[in-house]
């Protein structure tokens, strides 16, 4: 695959409702640092999160990751993005409380019913 001179890769991660997905996203590199992801996933012509170097961990499975070199992910299915130079993992209390709640919460979002 052609690199893109006008996108710069973006590592992220990726949580759907069966899945977690870490790999790279391509964003363009004309939008404010801050709203990169969010421009992308925003954009109401894309449906679709293109993933490069994607891993795909089910979150029921003890199985490895499954490794694809592209993968589309549906914008509807996904439930939050972020870059993975924001993900820490810390082995402190507190870290086990936030994935605590994020997991309660992320259950709770799962069981909700659409409008």
């Amino acid at each position: 695959m052609a690199k893109n001179q006008d996108t710069i890769p973006i590592e992220v991660y990726i949580l759907t409702k069966d899945h977690d997905i870490k790999g790279t996203v391509h964003v363009s590199k004309y939008t404010n640092t801050n709203r990169e992801l969010t421009d992308l996933l925003n954009d109401r012509e894309k449906r679709f999160l293109a993933v490069t170097n994607a891993e795909l961990m089910g979150k029921n499975s003890s199985s490895a990751p499954r490794k694809y070199d592209f993968l589309e992910v549906h914008i509807d299915a996904i439930i939050i993005v972020h870059p993975a130079t924001q993900v820490l993992f810390k082995e402190t209390s507190k870290a086990q409380e936030d994935i605590l709640r994020f997991r309660e919460l992320r259950n709770r979002l799962s069981q909700t019913k659409p409008f």
